[in-house]
């Protein structure tokens, strides 16, 4: 008997409708060839959903895809729709904070054939994953900010429990990577230790762990110095664990590395919950005009695979992330161009394309 996965899908804002569409489109063929048993359960969220209802993620909504097996989450927040203070609407961050999601996942890897603007012929090796923590740090202090009219004060905070949990996640993901690339892993942190003493602190808690892993290589960089090594060697990297905000800021320059940001999936894990979305926004310029490139959301849909894999759900799901993630690099090398990188291969065109490749 073949197991069933219950999908909580949140299509969001702008492209997310037209990407997620995309991708449950190729979830779909994927499934009829490896019997996954994925169950939709399509769910309303984001911006829109605050418009019409006065509330961007209800107590329902969330009580939905908090009872499902996994949460496949499109883009979120609409310029023109904010709170009373300025803000725009965030539902995905709620539901990091709600439900304890504190390893941001962020694979950042170059696909074959895709144009990269490094010209050095070493970036088509780029292969490394931002681990952004989720819950804490500068967006700790969200919807908590004091403001006068003469300042404003936001609070970092780092927690001794959740930087040891994403200091264990950033050794297991190292170790993990070097079994399935067979190479050497390592685990480098990314903080600011010379300024600020909670970063001191932050070290010395990964310091601890990594005593525990010394067949992990781990080092420690300041992250102005990181952003500009992201640059200059970008092909040397692995695991980088981060305070959430640098991890925010640094996911967009690496996601510039791989053709931009419709190629960056990410996923957001905690300890019994998890959720799988683009790193990219919703794109209002081009929503609606069938133009997005869905690759990364089609990319965070395999790494669900294969969460849902780890956690026991069987093989035939790591196969076909295998062969999802296969499927895609076999179509750009083929020549598949979407516009975001010069090309007219609009949304369903990908789709189209993608599933064709799963043979």
């Amino acid at each position: 008997m073949v197991n069933t996965f219950d999908i909580a899908v949140l299509g969001g804002d702008g492209i997310g409708p037209e990407v997620m569409q995309a991708t449950l489109a190729v979830l779909e063929a994927l499934d009829a060839r490896h019997k996954l048993g994925l169950r939709f359960n399509y769910l309303r969220a984001g911006a829109m959903a605050y418009r019409d209802t006065g509330t961007d993620l209800s107590d329902e909504v969330f009580e939905a895809a908090k009872a499902a097996d996994a949460i496949l989450l499109g883009a979120m927040g609409w310029p023109g729709i904010r709170h009373a203070d300025g803000t725009e609407l965030a539902p995905q961050i709620t539901l990091r904070q709600r439900l304890d999601l504190y390893g941001g996942v962020r694979p950042i890897r170059a696909i074959p054939s895709v144009p990269l603007p490094l010209m050095d012929p070493r970036a088509a090796r780029i292969d490394f994953v931002i681990l952004r923590e989720s819950t804490e740090g500068l967006f700790y202090s969200k919807d908590r900010g004091l403001v006068t009219p003469d300042m404003a004060e936001e609070t970092l905070r780092l927690t001794r429990p959740t930087s040891l949990r994403l200091a264990r996640m950033a050794f297991d993901l190292a170790g993990q990577r070097a079994k399935q690339l067979a190479r050497p892993g390592r685990v480098t942190l990314v903080d600011k230790a010379n300024v600020f003493r909670a970063f001191a602190w932050l070290r010395l808690i990964f310091n601890e762990v990594a005593a525990e892993n010394t067949a992990i290589a781990h080092d420690a960089v300041y992250v102005d110095a990181m952003a500009l090594d992201l640059i200059r060697r970008p092909w040397d990297f692995d695991v980088l664990p981060t305070e959430n905000m640098f991890g925010d800021i640094l996911s967009d320059l690496a996601a510039g590395l791989i053709g931009g940001m419709g190629f960056a999936p990410s996923a957001d894990l905690g300890d019994t919950h998890a959720v799988f979305q683009p790193s990219h926004g919703t794109a209002p310029d081009i929503a609606g005009k069938g133009l997005a490139n869905p690759t990364a959301t089609i990319l965070s849909a395999a790494m669900m695979l294969e969460w849902l894999a780890a956690r026991g759900g069987g093989e035939h799901l790591a196969e076909a992330a295998l062969a999802l993630r296969g499927a895609v690099d076999a179509t750009f090398a083929g020549g598949l161009r979407t516009p975001d990188i010069g090309g007219r291969s609009g949304t369903a065109e990908v789709a189209r394309q993608v599933i064709a490749g799963l043979g």
